[in-house]
């Protein structure tokens, strides 16, 4: 059997409206029904209790009129005497007549017609000529017997009153124990079918998140599906058309940085080749200014050298076509290799460079552990003013070896701090050197080590007063941690 489920989102609020209003509507029009009808019995109850206990007064006083008025005729024998038996009697009857509906309510129709038939049988006697005065005072003893007769009429329509008295307070005890019941059963399924409707909603609405964060985070690759009321599928159709456009762009991104780095390489590398000619004088001699001249266009080509090669692993890494060639080679070397490409603009800046690094043998990609270090260094040399120093260190964990960049520089403003790996950015920091970046370097840097599933973080120390950067990239076997000389 195929149950019938709401397509659209509005939809399945309505059914989810209705389904947990329903039994509370129900419960309440319940509730409300017993308690007219509880009032009306109490009302009826009421009418019922006021009204026999008048009427057994009445009837009292009736009975108690007739026994006078008999007792007066015994004495005096006169015709008005008689004449008010007579109408005594009617009254009697009268109002026996009235108390019926209680009389039959109560069970009590015997004992009313043994009232009513006393009440005659002594008038009758009493209304008979020349009767003796034994006859006379019997009839007028019959009137204990009748005084008794009301007496139990009396008590038998009081229990009467109060046992419908303890029907009602049973009926109000049933009533609210039936609406305890119901709170209790419609409570729990009440949030049954609450939690079981968030889920319903709840469950694409984090498929659309999740694809909006997949989004956010660049992640092209993997498709956007979303199963749900109609209009959500539809939000994630556009979601998924949305992000083949996004990669598309990507794409067409990457290609245009490809082929860019790749025309700029060119004359770059004679430009390259043209300056080492004239540094080693196979043109001819030069003098000092001119060897500083041709120094700083040496500096400045291998500058953008770096930059165009930061704009290639970008561009490799966002194609997923680079992997890593891992092997086994000195830390401590290949810092000190980095350090000397930069010699240069660290001489012209007038910047100290503070090595603590151990001599130790790590297992990883060297060329890109390289270019964390080189892109790590140039990023710390163009922050740092004239005459402050740079420390870098490195020194292993139980599992990994951790690299350290700390600078004098200015530091990351705080709200920058969550964006400067993203690429493409560039803050608000006025950047030092001659040749601007291109905001990938850090962000080259992140995908270098996450290749290596690793991890790399600003650090908020006060250790140095501006940037302090750390680089964990985990060890997956033992390499041979024996010493190595500081140039090897």
């Amino acid at each position: 059997m195929k149950f019938y489920r709401p397509r659209s989102l509005n939809g399945l609020i309505l059914v989810g409206f209705g389904l947990v209003g329903l039994p509370l509507l129900i419960a309440v029009i319940w509730a409300l029904v017993n308690l007219d009808r509880l009032a009306e019995q109490s009302e009826q109850l009421v009418f019922t209790g006021v009204s026999a206990a008048e009427n057994n007064r009445m009837l009292v006083e009736h009975v108690g009129s007739l026994e006078r008025v008999a007792r007066q005729y015994q004495v005096l024998g006169n015709p008005d005497s008689l004449q008010l038996l007579y109408q005594d009697l009617a009254t009697i009857e009268a109002h026996l007549a009235e108390m019926a509906l209680l009389v039959e309510q109560a069970n009590a129709t015997t004992l009313a017609a043994s009232i009513g038939a006393g009440a005659r049988r002594i008038v009758r006697t009493l209304e008979q000529p020349d009767l003796s005065d034994d006859d006379q005072a019997r009839a007028i003893a019959e009137f204990a017997l009748l005084r008794q007769r009301v007496t139990e009429f009396t008590v038998t329509t009081t229990l009467f009153v109060d046992t419908e008295l303890r029907s009602l307070q049973e009926s109000t005890r049933r009533a609210q124990r039936v609406s305890a019941w119901q709170v209790a059963a419609l409570v729990p399924g009440t949030l049954i079918l609450v939690l079981f409707f968030i889920l319903l909603v709840a469950r694409p609405i984090r498929q659309l998140d999740g694809a909006i964060h997949q989004l956010g985070q660049s992640g092209f690759s993997k498709p956007i599906k979303v199963k749900g009321p109609t209009d959500l599928e539809q939000l994630g159709r556009q979601l998924e058309w949305l992000r083949q456009r996004l990669l598309e762009l990507a794409q067409e991104k990457n290609k245009f940085l490809r082929h860019m780095s790749h025309e700029l390489k060119t004359p770059l590398a004679n430009i390259r080749e043209g300056t080492e000619l004239l540094l080693d004088g196979t043109v001819g001699d030069l003098d000092k200014p001119q060897r500083e001249v041709t120094d700083i266009l040496r500096v400045n080509g291998l500058k953008l050298q770096q930059l165009i090669e930061n704009l290639l692993s970008f561009s490799a890494w966002q194609t997923k076509t680079e992997v890593l060639t891992l092997s086994d080679f000195p830390i401590r070397a290949l810092v000190i290799s980095v350090a000397k490409a930069q010699r240069l603009a660290l001489k012209a800046a007038h910047i100290q460079l503070k090595l603590e690094v151990e001599d130790l043998i790590v297992n990883a990609d060297r060329d890109k552990i390289r270019t964390v270090l080189d892109n790590l260094l140039s990023n710390a040399v163009k922050f740092t003013p004239r005459g402050g120093y740079i420390t870098i260190r490195a020194h292993e964990t139980h599992s990994s070896f951790v690299l350290e960049f700390g600078d004098t520089g200015p530091g990351i403003p705080e709200e920058e701090g969550p964006r400067i790996f993203e690429a493409f950015f560039q803050g608000l920091t006025e950047q030092g050197g001659q040749v601007a970046g291109t905001g990938i370097g850090l962000s080259v840097v992140l995908e270098c080590i996450q290749a290596h599933e690793g991890s790399v973080e600003l650090v908020d120390s006060n250790e140095f007063s501006g940037a302090h950067f750390r680089v964990n990239i985990p060890q997956k076997r033992a390499v041979s941690q024996h010493k190595m000389a500081a140039n090897a």
